[in-house]
């Protein structure tokens, strides 16, 4: 089947390139002042116990043999050590990126209505004055920095009316309740920053389709406008916006450090800036495989869902 190759196709090109990224990763970090051996042992070690070390960890062997044992050990979920905590960094990693997924999963959620309630608005009411005034609204917040946005948010809302706390620290929760007020801050921001940009997609999308030759007949045909809208204009209008969408996803793991910063919300974002800052090998190693990893396959699932939404997808060669 057609559908049946692309997406084998697509699979197997999404593996080759997060094989090439972790190639890169690992050579990069490798040629880093200093080796791990000598960050453990501190400025002037004792020759011999650096010698020792070296050979204890591996660091004797020829850098495509270190690269295999890393990566295998990666797919089986071993990560290696922290250098700065001397903690295991699959443990590190995991609760960070537990609490990027809860954030990521309540942003998304909002994200949602953010997104396409706008832009059916918008698109019903074309070139009329609350379309004029959504897109005014859309491009001052995208014209503000995300620090700038989240530090309004919290400054009214934390401060002016104390509907949240100002920092989010949802390690210290000890109710489910306690976990979603944590959240509310930081996710409103990346929802708003990233539904921004989704709703001129989104909208430009819905006048082009609620205006083909399909949905000309099927109003002639009598189906209602609100069917015509959700059942068939909408699914075609997504593309572009899940589009957006896949890139988001970087954003929601990766690319919220600021975010992060303002509101003191211990995630992935914060933990890959802190690996840098401290040069923790084995950390920035696993922090940005996993970042290349969630860009990789949200690239990988907003082709799936295009072919899905669409229907002359599904015939692709």
């Amino acid at each position: 089947m057609p559908l049946a190759i692309f997406l084998t196709r697509r699979v197997l090109s999404a593996l080759l390139t997060l094989g090439a990224v972790s190639v890169i990763i690992f050579v990069i970090t490798d040629v880093l002042p200093g080796d791990v051996a000598t960050r453990i042992l501190g400025r002037a070690p004792d020759p011999e116990q650096l010698a020792i070390l070296r050979e204890r960890l591996g660091l004797d062997q020829s850098l495509v043999r270190r690269y295999f044992d890393w990566i295998t050990g990666c797919i089986q979920g071993d990560l290696g050590l922290s250098l700065v905590s001397s903690q295991p960094v699959s443990e590190i990693v995991g609760r960070r990126l537990f609490n990027s997924s809860l954030l990521a999963l309540f942003a998304f959620v909002l994200y949602l209505p953010i997104a396409v309630i706008p832009a059916v608005i918008q698109a019903i009411n074309r070139d009329r004055p609350i379309d004029h005034a959504i897109s005014g609204i859309t491009l001052g917040i995208l014209s503000i920095p995300d620090f700038l946005l989240g530090t309004i948010l919290l400054i009214v809302f934390a401060n002016l009316v104390p509907l949240a706390p100002p920092r989010s620290l949802v390690d210290s929760a000890l109710s489910w309740h306690q976990v979603i007020v944590a959240l509310m801050l930081p996710a409103v921001t990346i929802a708003l920053v990233m539904g921004t940009y989704a709703i001129r997609y989104l909208r430009d999308g819905l006048i082009e389709a609620l205006e083909a030759d399909h949905i000309r007949m099927s109003r002639l045909n009598g189906i209602p406008e609100r069917l015509i809208l959700w059942r068939h204009a909408l699914p075609n209008a997504l593309i572009p916006a899940i589009n957006i969408t896949s890139l988001n996803l970087t954003y929601l793991f990766g690319g919220v450090v600021v975010v992060e910063q303002v509101f003191a919300f211990p995630g992935f974002g914060a933990l890959l800036v802190g690996s840098l800052m401290q040069l923790d090998v084995p950390l920035i190693q696993a922090t940005v495989l996993i970042a290349a990893a969630v860009y990789i396959a949200g690239n990988l699932l907003a082709d799936i869902a295009a072919i899905l939404l669409n229907p002359r997808l599904r015939n692709v060669q």
